[in-house]
Formats: C-alpha cells, structure tokens, sequence
C-alpha cells in the first residue's frame, strides 16, 4: 500500500496531473492496483462538456500510465530520484466503455506483460464500481532523466 507521498517519489508529476491518489497493491513484477479519486473540482470539468462533465479519455490512460510507470519502478527497484524516468511511448487496443463523471473513483489495475531493453508493455484496466470503463495496453520507455 502506498499514500500521496510514496507515490510522488515513484512519479515526478505534481497536481493538476497526478491522476493516483492511493497505491493499495502492488506486487513487483505482477501487477499493481490504485485508486483516482474524481472530483468536481477536477481543472478539466471547467472545459470539457460544460455542463456535463466527463473526465477526458486521455487522462484515464494517463493516469492507468501512471500506475504502469509505478509498477515499472517498483519491478526495476527503482525511483524517480534515481536519475530515471518512464515515458509514456504508446497505446493499443484501447476502448472506452462508459464515461467517468465527477464524483466517481476510478481504480486503476496494471499488469506487467513484458519488460525488454527499457521498454515495458502492461495490461490496463479502469473500473469505476467494478464495472469496466476503460480497458488499453499501454507501453513506457525507461530513459535517463
């Protein structure tokens, strides 16, 4: 389990983009599963269908990336203050399958599926009351900050 503040040691982004609030598994080498927990206050509500608000797609892979990048970390035994930093390097096979609105907590699960010469492919998933709203592989490099 980890709170905000062993999180930000593995991540080097700070609000508003810091998209995992709570690390509550994580098994190094497996997988790793977090919460985001989405409120109105949230900078994007303001622009992105006023009105109706909707959490952009591409901030639930952000923060499924985020994640990722954690379990990438902790696999490697490593953290961000050791000169090193995962890159989101691409996605595939992502689908959204209902909007994620304020007030919602989004969990976030990641699975390591491979790790070659600095590149890490894992298997993502993001529910929100267990029912799945986002599913996607996302891919990271690991560069030399």
């Amino acid at each position: 389990m980890m709170n905000i503040d062993e999180i930000m040691g593995f991540l080097p982004h700070r609000y508003p983009f810091l998209l995992v609030d709570r690390v509550v598994e994580v098994e190094k080498g497996q997988h790793i599963f977090g919460y985001k927990n989405v409120s109105i206050n949230e900078p994007f509500f303001n622009g992105h269908f006023p009105g109706r608000p909707i959490m952009p797609g591409v901030l639930i892979i952000e923060a499924m990336a985020q994640v990722s990048g954690i379990l990438g970390y902790v696999t490697a035994g490593k953290t961000n203050g050791d000169g090193s930093i995962h890159l989101l390097a691409g996605t595939g096979k992502t689908r959204f399958k209902r909007p994620v609105v304020p007030g919602d907590q989004l969990r976030l699960e990641s699975r390591l599926i491979s790790s070659k010469h600095g590149i890490w492919k894992f298997d993502c998933r993001a529910l929100v009351d267990g029912d799945v709203v986002c599913v996607a592989e996302v891919m990271s490099a690991e560069r030399e900050a």
